[in-house]
């Protein structure tokens, strides 16, 4: 469940980013609408997401797919040009975070955060 929140909250990164540059510095009201909502939602999802996947990974995935999703739309939209560089480097982005995905799990991620509190070993307590 924590990575569809981190794949959804990706998503709206690209929508606040898409909305960020349509928002004309933040004169023009629906878009700067649009930011901030999708902001909020983007980030109040990636902390939930670390909650079960590690911070750097879920940071590298959320920024990765999002500023894919990002330059793709635009693109697609002909606000950028497109060319085939530019699309598989875009490309290599999305395979570098699917990758993190794929790696296999240490005994550290996907479990909820913890911070145990190692007793003193007889060495390491001071004698007074």
């Amino acid at each position: 469940m924590s990575w569809m929140i981190l794949l959804a909250s990706a998503v709206l990164e690209a929508v606040w980013a898409t909305a960020l540059g349509l928002s004309d510095g933040f004169s023009r009201p629906l878009p700067t609408l649009v930011f901030t909502v999708t902001a909020t939602l983007s980030m109040v999802g990636l902390g939930l997401a670390v909650k079960r996947i590690p911070l750097g990974t879920a940071y590298a995935v959320w920024v990765g797919i999002g500023a894919a999703l990002t330059v793709g739309w635009a693109m697609a939209t002909g606000v950028e040009p497109a060319s085939p560089l530019k699309l598989l480097f875009t490309a290599g982005i999305v395979g570098c975070a699917a990758g993190l995905k794929l790696l296999p799990p240490t005994a550290d991620s996907e479990q909820p955060a913890t911070h145990a509190v190692r007793p003193a070993s007889p060495a390491e307590t001071p004698h007074v």
